[in-house]
């Protein structure tokens, strides 16, 4: 199978963009129960999003020059990614004590949007 750089680069936007917008419509809907709670959703559904762009714009930045190249890439992107997750999160609960089940709602939620995403897209 023959996949090149720019489709992976088109499919990695579009998860991106699905995530972003799943993450915008659970905020959404905990925004009844007050600015806090939607906030913690929009957090936790934005650090998701914003450690895939990293992770994407990591793995798919530049040309391929080898397979090994190209995994050490990914998987550098990854620990940014869970980096960037668990900065946004902290600050989330620690720092603006936010409550954390709508957190983990945004997390959950556009985590599963990255899962179907996937497939819809590829």
């Amino acid at each position: 199978m023959l996949n090149s750089v720019a489709t992976g680069r088109r499919v990695a936007f579009r998860i991106v963009l699905i995530q972003l917008l799943v993450a915008a419509s659970i905020a959404l809907v905990f925004l009844p129960l007050g600015g806090g709670a939607s906030l913690a959703a929009g957090m936790g559904g934005g650090g998701v999003v914003l450690g895939s762009a990293v992770l994407a714009l990591r793995s798919f930045g530049r040309s391929v020059e080898s397979a090994d190249a190209a995994l050490l890439r990914m998987l550098g992107g990854m620990v940014l990614k869970w980096f960037v997750f668990i900065v946004v999160a902290y600050v989330a609960l620690a720092r603006l004590a936010l409550p954390p089940l709508p957190l983990m709602a945004g997390v959950v939620g556009t985590t599963m949007a990255f899962l179907f995403a996937g497939r819809l897209t590829a």
